[in-house]
């Protein structure tokens, strides 16, 4: 059978040459071998005319085409001071084709900027665009509304967390794209010829093979060209004008989202980090304009977040080793939304349509089933508690919704509901909201596993661990598949989604590195190296995601629910809370606009009103509410057909034959360069630096948190104090004073900010809860400001330099004590003179060294000896029951105690 590979596209950089009457781009591969040639008509006015011949050019092939192209658009036979043929730009791919009330423009990607490496696959950021607009001058006609138009459509940043790849398929997971190489090709019907059969008259030095002189047959590759999964490809309905007509080479999709990657270095074995969030663009929008399901089940603030765990020592797909967990967040599946009309921090929520059915729930779950298995979990954070119903609204209507679905599926196969108010257990003084976020953590990677590629090391049999024959998943000859996955939802799905995806990835993270080998056991603990690296990686993650869709960074970080938040934090919450409420308030409903004309969700027609004269877009998005539908479906069987057939497994990930045709197979030369991806990676052909092959600006452990210090243990799994790490655990990483000031304020200053000291803006606060529940715990984990031994010199020297006497003592040098103060002084340096001189065994009385008035309650009191104090008969009953309750003698409880017990109970476990 023979090996698959992805193929890599053939257009990686684009040069844009203009004429009067045509464009003409040449796109060619990274090693400018191959070329293709692309014809764009100017002259017609409203329509767009493309010309893709298919033909693949050598480099000098184009330039006899350029050449002739120059010759024949020359406005004179043989003049060469103007040219006919300019050069406009040049580019790394095109976005797409877009038209609003005149011509079409063209959208390209002028700029980029490598984020991540995944197995020698390169991940780019969009850092700039040009768009074009295609009619000539001569044939425009012109529209007053065409410019309000374009800025509508520009005020969507695609320098602002848009990503691509030319290799790698960014709107599948990583599990996705690697069981796609493990299927029998070599049976399928949608086998494509290679490129020489397509093109005979090709050279004999493209297709050369080592073997072919041996006698030896030529060795084989399945070339792969799989079709994107459109839910999260955000210029799909930009390049649909042309998908059919050009090659696909040419269609080059961008998600949106966010790309971070990090390096933790275990002994010097460098592992990278890499998460991956995908963010829908169906029904997408902002915070408040956006809220619930549409008709056709898809949600609003939907993202996929994948994390990615592999050894970069080696990159090969077929010979390294990979790891993936994914999970998803989104609002929650009903008709609800919020009238955002009265300008209030937080409107009311109301429901819209009533579902007795669930029917939209039962839309949104079927696509959840097709795309990851089961078993689907859903964790639910909104408040169950509250004077005034607000959030509790949500959980009243989804977990009936739940229920019903729940029903008609097998028992093995249900949709699993977890509710847990994180509000209300962050304000209680006897919980801790990590604690239990790890509990569920625990039980979720159990039931749903992750992806490996590799089966059990022998790691695992030399260093077993109880813990790991409990992890579910979908084992196989080759590895592990993750089936099922974790559905995370609050209200907004900002800070305390984000919190507990962290705390389900960290779980995750443990097992990912006990299956490659990594560590000795699937925990990790808090302040390593490794958990601060991923931290820092899921918190530059939730303030990405807050800000497209709330308008401004998270609030509430793990920091401020682990309470050791810095007390300037508080401070900064309340600034994102403004930030918040004035981009929901006052630039939201643009920002809106722009994603529905970005997203062709709303396309521009001189018969139908303009977009800023729509008094709501919800019919743009409930496309299916102005008709009837001809077909219903069923109310039971809520699932697509061929959806059960192969739970747990995802039915996208099946071998099936609607699977195979979505995939183009193409026979090529194994050492083609179409798949070739250490040349595309290292580029042996030309002269390389390591700042272009290296360029990913990633954290490392080894550099931004190892201690400094020699004779440390470097493992990124030990924990550390805050002082022994590269980068403060405090957030601040720039000023060693600053540092130094925030180590010393940290015990006295008040504690961290909590859920209902910030403004009323934010999703976890609400004005009623708090006099429900009362006071909110002032517990923080204490800061030790010296380190062991050696280190408790050098920092209590670096405080004193950097501090004047007055700030930590209180005091003035330059006055002279008191006489009665160095009396006593004197006195106490004649005491400690004297009590080395006196023998253990001999009697020590203090009126031979010294007549001092006793200041002390014990009888005797010495170096040597002490008398013990008088105890207070009720601390005596205290101890006194300690130690019967110890010998198994437990005495009755009063009624305090009692009630004690009841609200631990109540508030641990209810």
């Amino acid at each position: 059978m023979p090996q698959s590979s992805a193929l890599i596209s053939g257009v990686q950089s684009l040069v844009v040459y203009e004429t009067r009457a045509r464009y003409f781009i040449v796109g060619s591969n990274q090693a400018q071998t191959k070329h293709r040639v692309l014809k764009i008509d100017r002259t017609e006015p409203k329509d767009l005319v493309i010309i893709d011949d298919k033909h693949v050019y050598s480099q000098q092939e184009v330039r006899e085409l350029l050449g002739r192209l120059d010759l024949g658009n020359r406005t004179k036979i043989g003049q060469k001071g103007s040219s006919g043929l300019s050069r406009a730009v040049s580019a790394y791919g095109i976005v797409g084709f877009v038209r609003f009330l005149e011509g079409y423009y063209i959208v390209l990607i002028t700029k980029r900027r490598k984020m991540a490496d995944i197995g020698g696959h390169s991940i780019y950021k969009v850092e700039d665009t040009s768009m074009i607009y295609i009619p000539n001058d001569s044939v425009r006609v012109t529209h007053p509304d065409e410019a309000r138009y374009v800025r509508i459509f520009q005020n969507v940043d695609l320098s602002s967390n848009f990503y691509f790849s030319y290799s790698y398929d960014l709107s599948h997971s990583l599990q996705y794209n690697l069981t796609m190489l493990l299927r029998p090709w070599e049976l399928s019907s949608t086998v494509e010829p290679s490129v020489d059969e397509e093109h005979p008259s090709q050279s004999r030095q493209d297709s050369f093979d080592i073997f072919e002189d041996e006698g030896l047959p030529m060795q084989v590759v399945n070339g792969l060209k799989n079709e994107p999964y459109l839910k999260y490809v955000w210029n799909g309905k930009l390049l649909e004008r042309v998908k059919d007509i050009v090659h696909h080479d040419w269609l080059m999709y961008i998600i949106h989202g966010f790309c971070g990657q990090s390096k933790l270095v275990i002994y010097g074995r460098p592992v990278h980090v890499t998460l991956i969030a995908r963010r829908s663009s169906r029904f997408a929008g902002t915070r408040f304009l956006k809220r619930g399901a549409n008709c056709e089940g898809d949600v609003a603030n939907e993202v996929e977040t994948e994390q990615i765990i592999h050894d970069a020592s080696v990159m090969s797909f077929t010979a390294g080793s990979y790891s993936s967990y994914v999970q998803v967040r989104g609002s929650v599946p009903l008709y609800w939304s919020q009238d955002i009309s009265t300008m209030m921090p937080k409107p009311p929520i109301r429901l819209d349509q009533a579902d007795p059915y669930a029917y939209v729930a039962a839309l949104h779950f079927d696509q959840m089933l097709q795309r990851f298995g089961s078993p689907i979990i859903i964790l639910n954070l909104v408040k169950k508690r509250e004077k005034r119903k607000h959030e509790k609204i949500l959980s009243e209507e989804l977990y009936p919704a739940v229920i019903n679905l729940n029903q008609f599926l097998p028992p093995e196969h249900c949709i699993d509901y977890i509710a847990w108010d994180m509000a209300r257990y962050t304000k209680s003084k006897l919980c801790n909201v990590l604690d239990r976020l790890s509990m569920i953590a625990e039980n979720v990677v159990k039931r749903t596993g992750f992806y490996i590629n590799r089966s059990d090391f022998y790691c695992h049999t030399l260093r077993p661990d109880e813990r790991w024959g409990d992890v579910g998943g979908h084992v196989t000859s080759t590895g592990r598949l993750q089936t099922g996955v974790l559905r995370t939802n609050c209200v907004d799905c900002l800070d305390r989604t984000n919190t507990a995806q962290f705390m389900v990835g960290k779980c995750a993270l443990a097992y990912q590195l006990y299956a490659l080998g990594m560590i000795d056991k699937p925990k990790l603990q808090f302040d390593t190296d490794c958990v601060r690296l991923f931290e820092e990686l899921y918190e530059d993650h939730g303030d990405t995601l807050s800000l497209q869709y709330g308008g401004s960074q998270l609030v509430h970080r793990v920091k401020t629910y682990r309470k050791i938040a810095p007390w300037t934090q508080h401070s900064k919450d309340i600034m994102q809370t403004l930030s918040r409420y004035y981009s929901n308030a006052f630039s939201d409903a643009d920002r809106q606009d722009a994603i529905n004309l970005f997203l062709q969700v709303y396309q521009p027609s001189e018969q139908r009103p303009h977009l800023w004269e729509l008094p709501t877009d919800f019919y743009l998005h409930h496309k299916s509410s102005m008709a009837l539908a001809q077909e219903r479906r069923s109310y039971t069987y809520w699932w697509s057909e061929g959806v059960l057939d192969f739970l747990p497994v995802a039915y996208d990930e099946v071998a099936c034959k609607d699977n195979m045709r979505k995939v183009k197979v193409k026979r090529v030369n194994r050492y083609d360069e179409a798949i070739d991806i250490y040349t595309e990676f290292f580029k042996p052909y030309e002269l390389t630096s390591f700042d272009d092959t290296f360029c990913i600006a990633m954290t490392n452990s080894a550099r931004e948190f190892m201690p400094k210090t020699v004779g440390v243990d470097p493992s990124p799994f030990t924990v550390r104090k805050p002082e022994e790490t590269g980068k403060s655990v405090l957030g601040n990483k720039s000023s060693k004073e600053e540092a130094v000031v925030q180590r010393k304020t940290a015990a006295s200053a008040p504690p961290p900010p909590s859920e209902e000291a910030i403004s009323s803006t934010s999703e976890d606060d609400s004005e009623d809860d708090r006099e429900d529940d009362g006071s909110v715990s002032q517990r923080s984990t204490p800061i030790k400001l010296l380190t062991e031994s050696g280190d408790s010199t050098r920092t209590h020297e670096e405080c004193q330099q950097q501090l004047p006497v007055r700030a930590p003592y209180g005091i003035n040098l330059d006055e002279l004590p008191a006489d009665e103060d160095l009396l006593i002084y004197q006195r106490f340096a004649h005491l400690g003179k004297s009590q080395h001189k006196v023998e253990r065994n001999e009697a020590v009385h203090l009126a031979d060294f010294i007549c001092l008035d006793p200041v002390s309650l014990f009888q005797e009191d010495s170096v040597y000896a002490t008398a013990p104090p008088k105890v207070d008969p009720d601390s005596r009953e205290v101890y006194e029951g300690h130690v019967m309750t110890g010998q198994g003698q437990v005495r009755s409880l009063c009624r305090e105690d009692v009630l004690m017990y009841r609200e631990y109970i109540k508030n641990r476990y209810m």
